[in-house]
């Protein structure tokens, strides 16, 4: 059964989705697309990226090694599967292992060393299998995973045997692909150099980890494959992925581009791996839409006129009087689109209809979709940062601009004086946040980037702070945790439309440990990660702050959350 869509929209944008719709049947632009025709877009390299258009087709031809795979693995007696990714690689597991409750299933997506520990606690590491996700296979991330858990292993089985406790997918030829050959490991996922990492859900990214989790892969990508259908509808009014989009799209170009994401509990991590595919996608060239997602529900009168909501329910979940506070929302002339998933098993139609919706939206914003411009900025940036500490030992030199209480305070010469100059009176942190904070105007998002350790008792105490901000200035807010943001929603804050103001934080590791065969740390890969996205937000103009907690990372965010 096809999950299903309904939209309300005011009069204004209805008559200008009608017009769009008309306009897009006239060019015949839907049959373009699947023509792989690159002047539906912006005539570049478009045409090269679309192999996600056929990936669902592409994945149930190799149904038999997805389920010889997930055979294997049960046979060998693996107890734990850990993935090692980042973006488009890690967060479609992420989302499956979550929605599916598989509790034994892994991912691992930050070099925040104390993340690493955790998780390492947490397996026997002789009876887990390590997949290592890397379209590239020069991705800094996994492949520091694969030679820190690599080299545990082997110290331990001996590296012949370590090697038949790792998985490798990524593309045909990569680094990842001559590594996974040398050191032996036990299977090798090709991914399509055509499709893009974020766009990689239904191709061997996401199915082959269902696979390892249990995933009943076959059925999941024959439910994905009734959206496959729906989108080649060449009727953009009927076909299930161009509606949507065609909404996304509309919106942004009458300046309502904060996407507000709801869900029935059952799936809510379905906008984790939304935020990536529609910032990465269309923020760039100084225009953006961003996703805005768990964001604490306000009153309807609350909102300010630049969303649009999107409601991800699942059928017969209790969703605790949500859809009524939706429907507020529609009666009251928001843009409101309603989507019903018939069960969990369907949420493949959703990843095609998603990826084929925001392909619709970055044609109609007059964008490339499937290119990531800003991103390669930060990682020079961090390359820089460790260069310099494998050459001298030491990180760059840095000053805050302010410090108290164990707290500092860093950011641009020029955006520091523009702050103190609504600080009143005696200086303090207090006054600083709130100088920052009173940046935000109509139509701003507030994002709050936090360079941690991703768990509950860290990700609570952040929700306080966004919900203070959002309570205060009504305007949408965010919150990443990095470094994994950076291959998400990093390219929207840097490359979209510059209304975001950033609160980074970052904080001195209580523990830290070598990369294997690098001179440097995670701690380190973190902290030049950290510093050079903060430089390439700064580059761009962004008003952003930078908060270091110092050591203690608990107590530092409560007294954060004191002080704003």
């Amino acid at each position: 059964m096809l999950n299903s869509l309904t939209y309300s929209l005011p009069e204004k944008l209805e008559t200008a989705v009608r017009s769009t719709f008309e306009e897009w049947q006239s060019e015949d632009k839907i049959s373009r697309i699947w023509k792989k025709d690159a002047s539906v877009w912006t005539n570049a390299d478009e045409a090269k990226w679309l192999g996600w258009l056929a990936s669902v087709e592409a994945e149930l031809g190799k149904i038999q090694e997805y389920k010889d795979f997930a055979a294997d693995l049960k046979s060998a007696g693996f107890t734990d599967v850990l993935l090692m990714g980042m973006g488009g690689s890690s967060l479609c597991p992420e989302v499956l292992s979550i929605t599916f409750g598989a509790p034994n299933f892994h991912v691992l997506d930050s070099t925040v060393p104390a993340q690493i520990k955790t998780l390492e606690e947490k397996l026997n590491l002789e009876k887990t299998l390590f997949i290592v996700a890397s379209k590239s296979g020069s991705t800094l991330e996994p492949n520091c995973f694969k030679q820190y858990f690599f080299e545990k292993l082997s110290q331990t089985v001996g590296k012949e045997q370590a090697g038949k406790q790792f998985v490798a997918i990524t593309d045909p030829h990569s680094k990842m692909h001559g590594t996974a050959e040398s050191d032996g490991f036990r299977k090798i996922f090709f991914g399509n150099p055509e499709i893009g990492g974020r766009f990689s859900a239904l191709s061997p990214f996401g199915i082959a980890a269902g696979a390892a989790m249990g995933l009943e892969t076959e059925d999941f990508l024959n439910r994905a494959a009734e959206m496959v259908a729906a989108c080649r509808i060449e009727n953009p009014q009927e076909n299930a992925g161009a509606l949507l989009g065609t909404i996304l799209g509309v919106c942004q170009t009458h300046k309502i581009d904060k996407l507000t994401i709801l869900t029935s509990p059952e799936i809510y991590d379905l906008g984790a791996w939304l935020e990536q595919l529609i910032a990465e996608s269309t923020g760039k060239q100084d225009i953006s839409i961003i996703p805005v997602d768990r964001e604490p529900l306000l009153s309807v009168d609350d909102y300010s006129d630049d969303r649009t909501f999107v409601y991800l329910k699942l059928k017969d979940s209790n969703e605790n009087g949500l859809s009524e506070k939706i429907d507020a929302l529609a009666s009251n002339g928001r843009p409101v689109v309603k989507i019903e998933l018939a069960a969990k098993e369907n949420l493949g139609q959703e990843f095609f209809r998603w990826e084929f919706a925001t392909a619709v939206a970055g044609a109609i914003m007059r964008i490339n979709p499937f290119n990531q411009p800003d991103v390669e900025a930060a990682k020079i940036e961090a390359k820089k940062i460790t260069e310099e500490y494998e050459q001298t030992g030491e990180l760059p030199a840095e000053s805050p601009f302010f410090e108290a209480n164990g707290i500092k305070l860093f950011t641009s010469e020029e955006y520091a004086k523009n702050l103190e100059k609504r600080v009143d009176g005696e200086k303090s942190l207090q006054k600083y946040l709130a100088s920052h904070i009173v940046h935000l105007q109509e139509n701003d998002y507030f994002a709050l980037l936090a360079y941690i350790e991703m768990n509950a008792e860290h990700e609570k105490l952040l929700q306080k702070i966004r919900e203070k901000v959002l309570l205060q200035e009504l305007t949408a807010t965010c919150l990443g945790f990095g470094p994994r943001f950076l291959h998400s929603t990093g390219q929207a804050y840097k490359g979209g439309a510059n209304n975001g103001v950033f609160l980074q934080i970052t904080a001195d590791d209580a523990e830290d440990f070598d990369v294997p065969g690098q001179k440097y740390t995670f701690g380190v890969v973190k902290a030049a990660q950290a510093r050079g996205d903060f430089q390439v937000l700064l580059d761009h103009k962004r008003r952003a702050l930078r908060v270091h907690l110092g050591a203690g990372v608990k107590s530092g965010l409560e007294q954060l959350l004191s002080l704003i």
